[in-house]
């Protein structure tokens, strides 16, 4: 790793910091002003719960206390990456979070990957093809794709591949009591993944054809592709050597900027589809008001957000080498 990019590294992970300190404050306050808490919850289900039991609750969960001093002690907690305890479920919010967190990661990463390589193929393939019936083809079936709500086209999916063709699994993450291990376990995993990572992929999939298309045909009106035509290259090597390079720098910047929106996404994505993800543990503790579960989700939520914003920053730097010398 040169200087340059260690400096640049460094720099991007302080700015990091106070942008994940700023959500969580904002995150802390924001929940704060809905109604209800855990303690009104767990004296609901008991159904008896008196007044003087919820406000023992209350005390015991630390909710009687001032506002700005339950804030105080939740961010000291969290410098420290001390996430609480469940108040509903009496387990360490971290442990829920990490038991739920792989399932999340490898649908989003599956399905942000869906969405870019399709989306880049499309759009070159547009590109290339400006003006013609298949230009017109491949954008109308995107904006059609786009315009569909991601649980409609999910539980479409389910009726087709596992209802009517039964020859995809149509939930969960993997099959029940089957006891599988090693590769059979992963490849039961990736299975399962299909559906749901071609539902919260495909919505994004027009995204990124319309904008490498757009991206594709401000490049082509770029002198060095002038030259390189001049020089008698074919146009698919111009195209994807020497066009599509620059063309994807729009591209990595929207990657990063939708991850967070992805995953807001994978909650109905999860919901529809059963995959044991954080998706499906915001919708629980929502439910619920389990605030400190709450809390960390969103947490954990946008550090991971934050931290593949910085790898889409360094992809951008190799993509394009001056950005990290700014």
């Amino acid at each position: 790793m040169s200087k340059a990019t260690l400096v640049f590294v460094l720099r991007r992970l302080l700015q990091v910091i106070p942008v994940v300190l700023a959500i969580a404050a904002f995150n802390f306050l924001l929940l704060k002003l809905a109604p209800g808490d855990a303690a009104d919850i767990i004296a609901g289900q008991m159904g008896h719960a008196t007044v003087e039991f919820t406000q023992q609750l209350r005390r015991e969960f630390g909710l009687d206390l001032p506002l700005w001093e339950q804030f105080l002690v939740y961010m000291t907690r969290l410098l420290v990456f001390d996430l609480g305890v469940s108040h509903l479920q009496g387990l360490p919010v971290i442990d829920l979070i990490l038991a739920r967190l792989p399932a999340t990661l490898i649908l989003m990463i599956t399905a942000i990957f869906i969405a870019v390589l399709v989306g880049i193929v499309l759009g070159v393939a547009a590109a290339r093809r400006q003006g013609t019936l298949a230009d017109n083809l491949i954008s109308t079936l995107a904006l059609v794709v786009y315009a569909i709500p991601a649980f409609w086209l999910g539980l479409m999916l389910i009726v087709l591949f596992s209802i009517q063709l039964d020859i995809l699994p149509s939930g969960g993450m993997v099959s029940i009591g089957a006891g599988h291990t090693g590769l059979a376990h992963v490849l039961d995993v990736a299975w399962h993944l299909v559906l749901p990572a071609v539902t919260l992929g495909l919505f994004y999939v027009a995204v990124y054809t319309r904008l490498m298309r757009a991206s594709m045909l401000e490049v082509y009106g770029l002198d060095f592709i002038a030259t390189a035509r001049a020089k008698g290259l074919s146009e698919g090597k111009i195209a994807w050597t020497h066009a599509a390079r620059n063309a994807l720098l729009p591209v990595a910047t929207l990657c990063g900027v939708q991850l967070g929106h992805l995953l807001g996404g994978s909650i109905l994505v999860e919901t529809v589809f059963g995959w044991p993800g954080l998706g499906r543990l915001v919708f629980d503790a929502l439910l619920q008001r389990d605030l400190n579960l709450l809390l960390g989700i969103l947490f954990v939520s946008s550090v991971v957000v934050v931290i593949a914003n910085l790898v889409v920053d360094l992809l951008y730097g190799l993509l394009d080498p001056r950005i990290v010398h700014k």
